[in-house]
């Protein structure tokens, strides 16, 4: 057994435990569901602590296991070999994800995040390209199990979509998708064209931080103007015949925030406004930090020479991280969510 960690930050695990047990005792209290909105934001505070425990405790069995089978392989070398290495295997997974854990230390690394998709130049190719990287984070999200909200979705007039916006809670999502942040092109023969030819395609990301409390940025309500409309897309009868979907816009500024995923208009319009909040903040670490000229370079042009990984299907298949030089030949298996090694790669070269 190995004792835990009171070293601070993830590694706290005994605060963490604690954290967990008072959450726990807040949601068995009478009438803890009277305001669904607050509970579901304690459950989900609580959850946060609960996987740094776990993680912990999953690390320490594994750890008990090897030693146990240490004591075996003096009385069986043979029949233990194999068992001893699935643990090495497995711990070795497991540290490597605790390591990555501890460099997740930034201001804002463990807030949710909203992140946004929206395509570059080129009318249905992109739009298409854009909704296949929806399907790739939605995908890498479940994989991580990371709890998220599609808040609003404008579908494409043939195919695809022309923007996404999603809500990402969990375990430092911010700290992990902020390295999604950039340009991803691809090249394939497009399903578009009669005369099959290679079609090269653009789509931009962005991670905005969750501002978790309202005074961290101020709004004055005077500065809004709050338009509605109709939801666009599938939704159900009552989503696409009344105005429900909201769109704020921050007049000194000129940021938009939208959200069309609740069937109510004064729901809809607290998700954008926490989005607004959201890019504001975002807006105030670049002028405050000064890293204006980091992020724009994120922002560039969604177009040639502008872009963080490529996406290759033809006339052979790859996908290559350009920041870290990581690639994989198995398109299929990246298309289908399994991206965290383009992630942890490109963070612990930040970090580095």
């Amino acid at each position: 057994m190995v004792k835990s960690p009171t070293c601070g930050g993830i590694f706290d695990v005994d605060r963490h435990k604690v954290k967990t047990a008072e959450f726990d005792k807040l949601a068995t209290k009478e009438g803890f569901w009277d305001d669904p909105d607050e509970a579901q934001k304690i459950l989900k505070a609580g959850k946060k602590h609960r996987t740094v425990v776990d993680r912990w405790e999953s690390l320490n069995t594994d750890i008990t296991e090897f030693e146990i089978y240490i004591e075996m392989l003096e009385e069986d070398f043979e029949g233990t070999v194999s068992e001893a290495e699935t643990t090495i295997l497995t711990l070795q997974k497991r540290v490597a994800e605790l390591e990555l854990a501890t460099m997740l230390s930034g201001k804002d690394d463990a807030k949710d995040c909203i992140l946004t998709i929206k395509p570059g130049a080129g009318g249905t190719e992109s739009q298409d390209w854009t909704q296949m990287l929806m399907r790739m984070y939605l995908r890498y999200l479940e994989r991580r199990e990371f709890d998220y909200e599609v808040i609003d979705l404008q579908p494409g007039e043939e195919a695809g979509i022309k923007y996404a916006a999603i809500e990402i809670s969990g375990d430092h999502p911010f700290g992990y998708l902020r390295a999604e942040a950039g340009v991803h092109r691809l090249v394939r023969i497009s399903p578009f064209d009669s005369n099959a030819r290679r079609h090269t395609s653009f789509a931009s990301v962005f991670v905005y931080p969750e501002v978790e409390e309202v005074g961290e940025v101020e709004i004055n309500p005077a500065d809004l103007r709050i338009d509605t409309y109709r939801a666009s897309g599938a939704g159900g009868q009552h989503v696409n015949k009344t105005d429900s979907a909201v769109r704020l816009t921050h007049l000194p500024t000129g940021l938009v925030a939208t959200c069309q995923s609740e069937r109510s208009q004064h729901r809809n319009k607290d998700a954008a406004m926490k989005f607004l909040r959201a890019k504001l903040y975002q807006k105030q670490l670049e002028e405050e930090e000064k890293k204006k000229a980091a992020l724009d370079e994120s922002k560039q042009d969604i177009a040639w020479g502008s872009q963080i990984r490529s996406y290759v299907f033809h006339p052979y298949k790859m996908v290559k991280d350009l920041r870290t030089g990581v690639e994989t030949s198995n398109v299929e298996q990246v298309m289908d969510g399994d991206i965290h090694e383009f992630i942890t790669s490109y963070l612990i070269g930040m970090k580095r």
